[in-house]
């Protein structure tokens, strides 16, 4: 019996009874993070940085969770359980796991840059990793984060003194808040979407701090959004919400914008390559200083970035899930619509 199982509910483990990020309803789980793919409602309880708490309850509603601190340690049935910043989003953790000497680590999604906003990640030793794959190709290879928010700055300065309005796309938790804090606000006013004003209110009760935003609602003014900086969720793109923003320029935030085409297929003005999963060298870079003797691949390029890992001598294979990664960006959902009101 391994002590990480990978089953139909999710990744389990048996000794201590208890599942990781699981897709199906259980009695305990434990939670990498506050997106929807890895937090989903039905579990008994749940367990997670204490910085995830408000914004699962804000998405999940009245649900019974407890938060840990990164670093400290939970036993549950003899398993040592204890949560290290992944750098995904605020609140983001790897679950470090360890039995009798025995020492797995869950990833979650996570990046290794450092976003100014989410705890940097952090390298843990471990047997066996369970890493993310989401950008797991070679053609993924992220710029410097200060040149990308240049080039938004100057966008937006250029729509400014066109008199149009700036959309940015970006996800309602995680990317929008990275882009409020690291974008120029002496450039104009910066505007919300619901979806993401609600997400930056829960952040705010989880501690974080932001710069002066207005919430779009259906009394604010069309004068408003002229020379304005507006975040909203992908979901909408198209939408009557977006179209009472005319005159606007429009731009998606997403790591798929480094591909050639992709602006184009989703007929946008401007992609922006920011993404908050790791490039294809910070997944080697991740995977090597585990020192894992084990690599499991989850979500993403899972057969190629696992064949890879077995080229260069290591122990790879990959593994279905049902996590999205950045794909969820493409929709984003439901759940994203129904917080805009």
């Amino acid at each position: 019996m391994r002590l990480i199982e990978f089953t139909e509910k999710g990744l389990y483990c048996p000794q201590g009874d208890f599942y990781i990020d699981p897709w199906r309803p259980v009695d305990k789980a434990v939670i990498t993070h506050a997106h929807a793919d890895h937090s989903r409602w039905g579990m008994k309880s749940y367990l997670t940085h204490h910085q995830s708490i408000p914004v699962m309850k804000h998405r999940l509603g009245d649900i019974s969770v407890a938060g840990l601190e990164f670093g400290e340690e939970r036993k549950m049935n003899g398993v040592s359980v204890s949560l290290f910043p992944a750098g995904h989003i605020p609140g983001s953790a790897q679950v470090r796991v360890e039995y009798k000497g025995e020492i797995w680590v869950i990833t979650g999604d996570y990046k290794l840059i450092d976003d100014g906003i989410s705890t940097p990640f952090e390298s843990v030793k471990c047997h066996s990793l369970v890493t993310e794959s989401t950008f797991g190709l070679p053609v993924y290879k992220w710029k410097p984060q200060e040149e990308v928010f240049r080039e938004m700055n100057d966008w937006w300065r250029e729509n400014r003194e066109q008199g149009l309005a700036s959309v940015i796309l970006g996800y309602s938790l995680g990317k929008a808040q990275r882009i409020l804090c690291s974008i120029d606000p002496s450039i104009g006013p910066i505007l919300l979407h619901g979806a993401i004003h609600n997400s930056n209110l829960a952040l705010i009760d989880a501690g974080l701090k932001f710069p002066e935003t207005e919430l779009i609602t259906k009394d604010t003014p069309k004068e408003k959004y002229r020379g304005a900086l507006i975040i909203a969720p992908p979901s909408a793109f198209g939408s009557p919400w977006m179209r009472k923003l005319k005159p606007y320029k429009v731009g998606t935030a997403s790591g798929w914008m480094s591909l050639r085409g992709a602006r184009r297929r989703r007929n946008v003005d401007r992609g922006f390559v920011l993404s908050d999963h790791a490039d294809w060298d910070e997944l080697n870079q991740a995977v090597e200083a585990s020192e894992a003797e084990k690599i499991y691949v989850t979500h993403g390029y899972t057969n190629i970035f696992s064949n890879w890992l077995k080229e260069q001598g290591l122990d790879a294979e990959p593994v279905t899930t049902e996590y999205e990664g950045e794909l969820s960006e493409i929709g984003e959902g439901a759940n994203q619509e129904k917080e805009a009101e």
